[in-house]
């Protein structure tokens, strides 16, 4: 994803839920390490992030530190416009 609009390298603007999936896509595999893996469920309308927790993830007495500390630090970092991140089962 190119850093200056986002565009994925061909010219075209992505959407919000496209580039969100692209950050997901980043952080997986630390918390595949760990047994744990995010699931993108979708973005709403007031860009709010929905993500379904995985594996050693679901369940952990730290997932609520992961995705807040975690991903939603990451995705608001990256996208300013990313309201929160919220887990769905």
């Amino acid at each position: 994803m190119c850093d200056k609009c986002g565009c994925g390298g061909s010219g075209e603007e992505l959407t919000l839920a496209e580039k969100v999936g692209e950050i997901i896509d980043d952080i997986r595999p630390n918390l595949q390490s760990h047994g744990g893996d995010v699931e993108l469920v979708g973005v709403d309308e007031d860009n709010t992030v929905k993500v379904r927790l995985q594996g050693a993830c679901c369940g952990c007495p730290g997932a609520t530190m992961t995705l807040k500390a975690g991903i939603e630090r990451i995705l608001k970092a990256k996208l300013p416009e990313v309201k929160q991140v919220v887990a769905v089962t």
